[in-house]
C-alpha cells in the first residue's frame, strides 16, 4: 500500500535578531546563518528536517526587528507553545520568535510580501561606541539630516538602481520601485527609512553610504541624482556598514 503523506501545519513566525554573530539570513556551507539556527531549532521540535523560508535575505551583520518566516511542521502545536518551544531551542543565539501563527498552506513569507521596511541608524559623534557597538554606524562628522532627506527624494519611484546594486546581486533586473525614503534626526541619531516591495542586494546600504557623503558636506545635494542617472556601480559612494541596518516590518 502507498503510504499517506504526512499532514503538515504551516506556521508564520515574526522574528527579532541581532545579526552580528551570523553570516546573514541564508544558510551557508561554512558559517552559521540565521536560517540554519532556526532550522536546527525547528528540527529539534519536529524530529525531522524543517526548511525555514524568510521574507528578506538580510546580509551578514544586518539586524531584524520584524523579519517574517514560514515553515511546515508535522507536529501541530498551539501557536503560543510553538513560539516558546522555538525560543527554548534557539538559546543562546540572539534570535527571538516574537510570535507564531498557523496560516494557510499557500502562504509564502517571501513571495506574498507587498512591502518591506528598513531602518538605518547613524550617530554623528566623536567618541567611539560602547553599548551600541555593532548596532549603529558612528560617523565622527556632523550630519545635515535635512540636506540628506532633500537629496534622497530623487530616488522615490521607478528607477534603474544599477548604481546602488551590489556586484554579486542575483536579481534579474536593476529596475525597482522605491516607495518611500526619509532621513530625519531622532535625538542624537540620524535615521534613514526605506520602503519598497523588494530591494536589490545591498541597495539600502549603498544608498545610505552615498547619502552620508552629502550629510557630512563631501558632496552637494545634487550628488544622488547625478550618480543615480549614471546607472553604474562605480559611481556609488562608500557602502555603509551592516551595523546600522534593520529589517523592521514586512507587510502582507
Amino acid at each position: 500500500m502507498t503510504e499517506e503523506p504526512l499532514a503538515l501545519t504551516r506556521y508564520k513566525f515574526i522574528l527579532e535578531y541581532d545579526g552580528g554573530p551570523f553570516a546573514g539570513w541564508q544558510r551557508q556551507a561554512d558559517a552559521l546563518s540565521v536560517q540554519e539556527a532556526l532550522e536546527r531549532a525547528a528540527e529539534a521540535i519536529d524530529g525531522a528536517p524543517v526548511v525555514m523560508w524568510g521574507a528578506g535575505r538580510t546580509d551578514a551583520g544586518v539586524h531584524a526587528l520584524g523579519q517574517v518566516a514560514h515553515a511546515d511542521f508535522t507536529k501541530a502545536l498551539p501557536p503560543g507553545k510553538m513560539r516558546d518551544a522555538m525560543n527554548a531551542h534557539l538559546r543562546p543565539h540572539p534570535i527571538a520568535v516574537l510570535s507564531a501563527e498557523v496560516v494557510n498552506a499557500d502562504f509564502n513569507a517571501r513571495f506574498d510580501a507587498r512591502e518591506r521596511r528598513y531602518l538605518y541608524r547613524m550617530i554623528d559623534r566623536r567618541p567611539h561606541l560602547t553599548v551600541s557597538r555593532g548596532r549603529i554606524w558612528r560617523i565622527p562628522q556632523k550630519l545635515d539630516a535635512e540636506l540628506m532627506h532633500s537629496a534622497a527624494q530623487v530616488l522615490v519611484g521607478l528607477h534603474d538602481f544599477s548604481t546602488f546594486r551590489d556586484a554579486q546581486c542575483q536579481a534579474k533586473s536593476p529596475v525597482k520601485t522605491l516607495d518611500e525614503i526619509s532621513v530625519a534626526r531622532v535625538g542624537d541619531e540620524v535615521h534613514v527609512r526605506c520602503v519598497a516591495q523588494s530591494f536589490l542586494h545591498r541597495q539600502v546600504r549603498s544608498i545610505v553610504g552615498s547619502l552620508a557623503e552629502v550629510g557630512r558636506g563631501k558632496q552637494d545635494v545634487s550628488y544622488i541624482a547625478k550618480i543615480l542617472a549614471e546607472a553604474r556601480r562605480e559611481a556609488c559612494g562608500p557602502v555603509a556598514p551592516p551595523d546600522g541596518l534593520y529589517l523592521t516590518d514586512v507587510i502582507y
